[in-house]
């Protein structure tokens, strides 16, 4: 829903990128993932060529381009691909084909290459395409045509990665950018898988017009996906313990507009707790006969978090996944827009007496339980959660705790499980390299209690 917003009046397609827009550019069928801002002086090293970000600007989501050498450089070049490498050939002819030949009378001694790396760099002289280069390396091998037609089909995709190497334009949104970080760097998510985030949508409810309150301790991923699904309703209130707010970097790669961007506040988790605990007593008066949650006066938060800004650790990470920030220009359009300012106290007093609609807590280094049981009387009656962690058993002493207080029901901790398929022609099966851990989830529905 959010990805149909229009972002101002200088950007009429949000398919299209626009200039400030953050993409992820996609490299060889995901073997680099690469986060980026797209500007005029933007660069992407591709190989070792750098090459300008400036033909990607007003080209649609999902755009393929390639490296060419003109008379400035190597510059990316958009084109179509065609389905020659996918449709091997008929499946009569390539079995016919494949029943006569095998791969077992190849040995890999590095002498079926008759094409030197001197003439090679002479074709890049000549301005010969990274295509053509993979043909003449095609023609020149001894050993291809005797080899099989999958065979024949993976050695034109190896060369082709490293001669012509292929970029993917796509949009940024919470698929995409959790399956990214999720397999360059999963510390920086708490491991949070892509299903696993889509189960903690669907158990908190998280729907049109709802007030979601968030305990976001995964670089910005669960608020970010939680205000793209609202969509500019609602609210997303992202909560801290303690003094400093926990970074939402990733949230900033969204691409929200000005009116999602509104609906994100940061809110400390004391300010709500003092709301809370200084208007029961006016509650309880006025209504006798009311439930009301059982509250700890005078009490802190036990556990205080010192945030860390997470920044990477070397230059090769930087290059691989980040936001280009030092060749970027800030977005035009929603230069007003700041995501997660404080919340304002109309909205705090609103949220005092209605209570959140739903709560998702993705917060690993904190104990689950003197977590929840702080944050458990924000939420209105019947409002459902959802907690991610990646152990069992912090999940289970707070789902025990929950039990014994009568708290909460319909509690049941959930282990994700998701398998991954290669789909190809008579080579369809599961994926050799899998994510066998999604983590642990706790769901359930807060009650009224009586004090």
């Amino acid at each position: 829903m959010s990805e149909n917003k229009v972002h101002g009046d200088a950007v009429e397609n949000p398919r299209v990128t626009w200039d400030g827009c953050s993409v992820l550019l996609d490299i060889n069928d995901g073997d680099r993932l690469v986060f980026s801002r797209l500007s005029g002086g933007a660069k992407l090293k591709i190989g070792n060529k750098n090459c300008s970000l400036q033909p990607l600007i007003g080209c649609p989501f999902g755009s393929f381009f390639r490296v060419e050498n003109g008379e400035d450089g190597p510059y990316l070049s958009r084109y179509t691909p065609s389905n020659e490498g996918n449709s091997v050939q008929e499946q009569g002819d390539c079995q016919s084909k494949d029943k006569l030949k095998d791969n077992r009378a190849l040995v890999d001694n590095n002498k079926a290459q008759s094409l030197t790396g001197d003439a090679i760099n002479e074709m890049r002289r000549q301005g010969a395409t990274g295509n053509e280069i993979v043909e003449a390396l095609i023609a020149n091998s001894a050993t291809f045509e005797k080899k099989t037609v999958f065979s024949q089909e993976k050695y034109r995709l190896k060369k082709q990665k490293k001669y012509a190497p292929i970029v993917l334009l796509r949009r940024p949104f919470t698929r995409s950018i959790c399956e990214a970080y999720l397999k360059k760097y999963p510390v920086r998510i708490g491991l949070l898988r892509m299903d696993t985030l889509c189960l903690l949508l669907a158990m908190a409810n998280v729907s049109a017009n709802s007030d979601v309150l968030v305990v976001d301790m995964v670089g910005g991923l669960l608020t970010g996906a939680v205000a793209e699904r609202l969509g500019g309703t609602g609210y997303v209130c992202n909560t801290y313990p303690g003094g400093s707010p926990y970074p939402m970097d990733i949230a900033r790669i969204f691409n929200f507009g000005e009116a999602i961007c509104k609906r994100i506040v940061r809110s400390p988790l004391t300010d709500l707790l003092l709301s809370v605990q200084t208007e029961k007593p006016k509650l309880s008066s006025q209504n006798g006969d009311s439930c009301s949650m059982e509250t700890e006066s005078n009490e802190q938060i036990s556990s205080t978090v010192g945030t860390e800004e997470v920044t990477l650790a070397s230059e090769n990470m930087a290059s691989d996944l980040t936001v280009d920030t030092i060749n970027s220009v800030e977005r035009k359009p929603s230069k007003s827009a700041k995501l997660g300012e404080k919340a304002p106290h109309d909205i705090i007093s609103m949220w005092k007496e209605n209570g959140f609609s739903s709560l998702i807590i993705a917060a690993p280094e904190l104990d689950t339980w003197s977590l929840v049981k702080e944050i458990l009387p924000l939420l209105s009656n019947s409002a459902p959660f959802a907690i991610y962690h990646q152990y069992l058993q912090p999940l289970a002493t707070c789902m025990h705790n929950l039990q014994v207080g009568k708290l909460a029901v319909g509690l049941q901790i959930s282990e994700p499980w998701l398998r991954e398929y290669q789909v190809l022609p008579s080579r369809t099966h599961p994926c050799m390299q899998m994510n066998g851990f999604g983590g642990y989830i706790l769901s359930g529905t807060k009650i009224c209690t009586n004090n």
